[in-house]
């Protein structure tokens, strides 16, 4: 059943003014920021596995340099997916804890989302993507919010006779094989911005993420295929 806020842990709070503290692990590394009425106080990065030990000691400090106490917080925000079976787990188990404890809601946003709201403007079509680590990407193209799964190969068909603009952590192989296949494709390298998920979840507003987390639950990951693990043997395989 999906997990929801409880009634009593929801606190007023005023609408005068909002602020998000929004993280991302779906892809590498991690990000943390605290944004108020769509202004980044401040934003922190750190490489590296092991986000189930860093990420509450990342989030203490950015609420630190921002000079935001926990109960001074008016939504919870975090990408949701697609991208690393691990990150997405430990972002989304935070975000939970978090939110039903300070009694504030949880905005769950996709990876590829997040990606595409940070691409500058152009008149290219943007393509937001994510290293599987399999042989192939997770992908969103132009204003259709829907990631998939695709090998460059496969996108490359997709896009013929686009100009493309590829935005994503450690892009530039898709863009060269891109362009290896006729496609114009230029890559802008980047993890997922922090900052820029807690913009995207205050646009809708708290109260309309209060109202979603009340009708739908907390929000879910977003898998596009099964977990990949690694047997005894050292031999990979998916599980659905």
């Amino acid at each position: 059943m999906p997990s929801r806020l409880p009634q009593r842990q929801r606190p007023a709070r005023s609408p005068s003014v909002s602020t998000v503290l929004a993280f991302d692990c779906a892809v590498s590394g991690q990000g943390v920021a605290v944004v108020r009425d769509g202004v980044c106080l401040v934003s922190l990065f750190e490489e590296g596995r092991e986000q189930a030990a860093r990420l509450l000691p990342a989030i203490a400090a950015a609420l630190e340099q921002a000079g935001v106490a926990r109960t001074g917080l008016d939504l919870i925000a975090v990408t949701t997916g697609p991208g690393s079976f691990t990150g997405v787990r430990v972002g989304l188990s935070a975000a939970r804890g978090l939110a039903v404890g300070l009694g504030i809601p949880l905005a769950g946003i996709p990876t590829t989302a997040v990606l595409r709201a940070q691409a500058p403007s152009t008149e290219r079509l943007v393509v937001a993507a994510v290293d599987t680590k399999l042989g192939d990407w997770f992908a969103a193209v132009g204003d259709d919010p829907a990631p998939f799964a695709a090998t460059a190969a496969d996108l490359a068909v997709r896009l013929a006779g686009h100009e493309c603009l590829i935005v994503g952590k450690d892009v530039a192989p898709l863009a060269a094989s891109l362009m290896a296949a006729g496609v114009d494709a230029v890559a802008r390298d980047g993890q997922p911005d922090p900052a820029v998920l807690g913009r995207l979840a205050l646009v809708d507003g708290v109260e309309t993420w209060r109202g979603r987390n009340l009708a739908d639950g907390l929000p879910r990951p977003l898998y596009l295929r099964g977990v990949n693990i690694t047997l005894p043997d050292g031999a990979r395989r998916t599980v659905e």
